[in-house]
């Protein structure tokens, strides 16, 4: 391995913004932030999903995002679900169960 073409693997800190979970782990990215973390400075890149917060790992029902887009998503289709249900399934047939 060429050693002018590649960046440094270092240990780096990932604090979940979010939650404020904070895990190290090797990486090549070279972030400027520094903190210390177990009596070590390690730098440090900020995440918006980890595995503390994301709802597959934390087994909540509602992921809820900075924009909204999931609520949207929700009271969008949940109209077109109700107008179904409304529906009666028997309207326009006979007693005998035949279109009319």
């Amino acid at each position: 391995m060429k050693k002018q073409g590649h960046p440094p693997y270092q240990d780096i800190l990932f604090v979940d913004s979010s939650t404020g979970f904070e895990f190290v782990c090797g990486s090549t990215l070279q972030p400027k932030e520094k903190q210390m973390h177990q009596g070590k400075e390690y730098p440090v890149y900020r995440v918006s999903v980890s595995s503390a917060s994301h709802p597959f790992f934390t087994k909540s029902k509602q992921f809820i995002d900075s924009e909204g887009r999931v609520d949207k998503f929700m009271k969008k289709y949940k109209k077109k679900v109700d107008v179904v249900e409304s529906v009666d399934p028997d309207e326009g047939k006979d007693s005998k169960g035949k279109k009319k």
